[in-house]
């Protein structure tokens, strides 16, 4: 898998893991506020424009300002099976 579908791949699943805890509507429009991210009403990405760890970090960043630490720690599961991608949280 290439760097951008690995990055589509996690983004996807992080958006679809908020789309349980958050609820569909909530999720998506954090992640259809994040620039160069184009999500489907599944919560697939489309496609992303722009640099992916920047795109990833702010999609990131809009969930931790809804829901703090529980992010975090529902993340951290996710992240471990995407090691080659880093991210601040």
């Amino acid at each position: 898998m290439s760097d951008a579908e690995n990055y589509k791949s996690l983004l996807s699943e992080i958006i679809r893991k908020q789309m349980d805890i958050l609820g569909p509507d909530i999720a998506l429009r954090k992640a259809k506020n994040v620039a160069g991210l184009s999500v489907n009403d599944d919560g697939s990405v489309s496609s992303l424009s722009g640099d992916a760890q920047t795109i990833l970090q702010s999609l990131v960043s809009e969930y931790i300002s809804l829901s703090g630490e529980i992010v975090k720690n529902i993340l951290g599961p996710v992240f471990a099976k995407y090691p080659d991608i880093k991210l601040n949280l």
